[in-house]
């Protein structure tokens, strides 16, 4: 991390959780992470630990943070990516990245369709890989992609969150917690 870069934090509580985002105001594209909730251990932890100058947000909440309360709320809302930061990430992960935000709220798509859509047939477990290491949930929605077999796989928010995200965003489920074929979109 270089000395000459400021960051600042902000933590939006939530009923799942309180959720962590580091910005570097005042960059064209400030939104640097977004941090889920985990047990254990608090988001700002999380935060200065990858961050040890990031100082608490001085200022008003700005949009995208005002969005992810909204969201976390229950309500509908239209995230943008202009103010997210790709700095450092390659180009494969941002194809993937990107691919996976313009799933649909309501929707979901499985890791090997999610590859497919960004161009890389039978790459499920690198999907997999990038949706772990998504330095934007929520805004880009890893909750909305689940394995080939309806179940949800894997979330840094845990599974509770994940499937609290996607019932929130009205996906329906079985009787074993399979998302419903219907919600789901092909690659």
């Amino acid at each position: 991390m270089r000395a000459d870069r400021h960051f600042e934090y902000d933590i939006i509580s939530s009923p799942l959780g309180a959720v962590g985002m580091v910005l570097r105001p005042p960059a064209k594209r400030p939104v640097r992470m977004i941090c889920l909730p985990r047990q254990g251990v608090s988001p700002r932890d999380r935060i200065l630990s990858a961050f040890p100058e990031a100082r608490a947000l001085s200022g008003k909440r700005g949009k995208t943070g005002v969005l992810i309360e909204a969201f976390l709320a229950g309500e509908p809302v239209r995230f943008s990516i202009d103010e997210l930061d790709f700095e450092g990430i390659g180009a494969f992960e941002r194809r993937v990245l990107l691919a996976d935000f313009s799933i649909p709220r309501g929707r979901v798509m499985t890791y090997g369709d999610l590859a497919a859509k960004a161009g890389v047939p039978r790459g499920a477990r690198a999907v997999g890989n990038v949706m772990a290491g998504n330095p934007f949930p929520l805004i880009i929605p890893c909750h909305r992609v689940i394995r080939s077999d309806g179940t949800l796989g894997g979330f840094g928010g845990g599974l509770a969150m994940k499937k609290a995200l996607l019932a929130m965003e009205g996906v329906a489920f079985d009787g074993r917690g399979r998302v419903l074929d219907g919600h789901c979109l092909r690659g």
